[in-house]
């Protein structure tokens, strides 16, 4: 969702609901890697203060990365990812609230971020102390155009991500950057179960399965990509300690997702808990959430 002078809007979404068109194949996915960031668009940054903390959020066209109108959205294309969205403000101020109440810490925590876009909670990890931290999109142009570069401005020299996939040794941290599908990005995330029954297993599970968090803010407005969001989730999460951040609209007009949907499939899966974390009334007939998910 874009963030300027007219405040943030769905507009980009109306266009979806009843458009029956089956989206085409998605895109192979793939590690991109930090010497990969683009260098023919232009990437602008300026600041958004988050409740005492400031970040740098980028600013990219559209048109120049996808050929496409700057507001639009076309499902298995682009998939919104050059927008700043608010809820990825709100899980920042949550996150925040959640650290000063003693609630989560980073501080050596493998950490992932879904459909991250700019990656502004997956910065805040990063700089509150993550281990490692992956951010994935749909797309592999957002993570060129602007995630990468958007983590370069707000991180310091000694926490960027380095020129290969490997580990910082310099500072420990870990900074990777992944593109494709929520149904088929698990087969390139270095921190996932081998079998998801592994979840059932009373011994646990090795010390390097699964991610310590999950952060992911308005992931949720599309109803298909639901069954998938949540299996990736599934795969991903450490067992039994892991928890996911969420941050959302309670109904996304137009589409349909939002956070009642999605809690209703998990719920009636039975294997993860949820935890109301932080509410935002913006003056209009609709909610904002941000959600806490946990094993049971």
């Amino acid at each position: 969702m874009a963030l300027d002078g007219k405040g943030f809007g769905l507009s980009f979404l109306d266009s979806q609901e009843n458009d029956t068109t089956p989206p085409p194949p998605p895109p192979p996915s793939l590690e991109v890697l930090p010497s990969q960031v683009s260098s023919s668009v232009k990437c602008t940054v300026e600041p958004v203060n988050l409740g005492g903390l400031t970040l740098l959020k980028g600013r990219v066209s559209t048109k120049e990365v996808f050929r496409l109108p700057n507001s639009d959205l076309v499902p298995g294309v682009y998939e919104g990812g050059l927008k700043l969205w608010e809820g990825s403000l709100d899980l920042v101020k949550a996150l925040q609230s959640e650290i000063q109440n003693g609630h989560i810490s980073f501080t050596g925590k493998r950490v992932l971020e879904l459909g991250c876009g700019h990656g502004l909670p997956g910065i805040f990890a990063c700089l509150e102390g993550a281990a490692a931290t992956h951010f994935q999109d749909f797309n592999a142009e957002v993570l060129r155009c602007l995630t990468i570069p958007n983590v370069n401005a707000n991180i310091s020299k000694e926490f960027q991500p380095g020129e290969t996939k490997e580990t910082n040794t310099d500072t420990g941290a870990e900074v990777r950057f992944f593109a494709g599908d929520w149904s088929q990005i698990h087969q390139l995330l270095p921190y996932v179960h081998d079998n998801e029954n592994d979840l059932n297993c009373s011994s646990g599970l090795a010390p390097t399965s699964g991610y310590d968090i999950i952060l992911m803010a308005e992931t949720i407005y599309s109803i298909p990509a639901h069954q998938s969001l949540y299996g990736l989730i599934k795969k991903c999460l450490s067992h039994p300690q892991g928890v996911v951040y969420m941050a959302a609209k309670k109904h996304y007009f137009g589409v349909g997702g939002g956070t009642r949907r999605f809690l209703s499939l998990v719920e009636k899966d039975g294997i993860m808990d949820s935890c109301l974390v932080a509410e935002v009334a913006d003056g209009s007939s609709n909610v904002r959430e941000v959600w806490k998910l946990s094993f049971k």
